[in-house]
């Protein structure tokens, strides 16, 4: 996870076992994951990457300022690169067991999940399917 919108925030790999937030960094205009206790560190996490949510997930679909809050009701979630053709799209994403994908930028601050598993290597990992990556515009 450590978008190319978070380079100027410190950061570190995820550990499997790790207890992380979901958060707005500061002098950043993107969301991401942080340990629990270390609010200005982004954990970085590798496409495969697998985490356990402890509630349902909220995002937030549709345009600023009409933000709607949506839910999912599956809590494990897998992190993908999506968007890699556009260089100034935002890339992290978590791709639920349904097949939906939702923008790691668009999750509400403050829900916690638990880093599950590591991918065995960040080389094989897959991304996600390209005719998914269309429709995470809409979510």
């Amino acid at each position: 996870m450590c978008d190319y919108s978070l380079h100027l925030v410190a950061s570190r790999p995820a550990k499997v076992g790790d207890e992380l937030v979901s958060t707005d960094f500061q002098g950043s205009f993107t969301r991401g994951f942080a340990a629990i206790g270390e609010p200005e560190v982004a954990v970085c996490l590798l496409p495969g990457t697998e985490l356990a949510f402890a509630k349902e997930v909220e995002y937030e679909r549709g345009f600023p300022l009409l933000w709607k809050r949506q839910r999912i009701v599956e809590k494990v979630a897998q992190f993908q690169r999506v968007n890699a053709s556009q260089r100034a799209a935002p890339r992290d994403a978590l791709q639920f067991p349904s097949g939906q994908i939702v923008l790691v930028t668009r999750l509400c601050p403050g829900q916690i999940t638990t880093v599950l598993q590591l991918p065995a290597s960040g080389i094989n990992a897959k991304p996600a399917p390209v005719k998914e990556e269309r429709s995470i515009l809409r979510v």
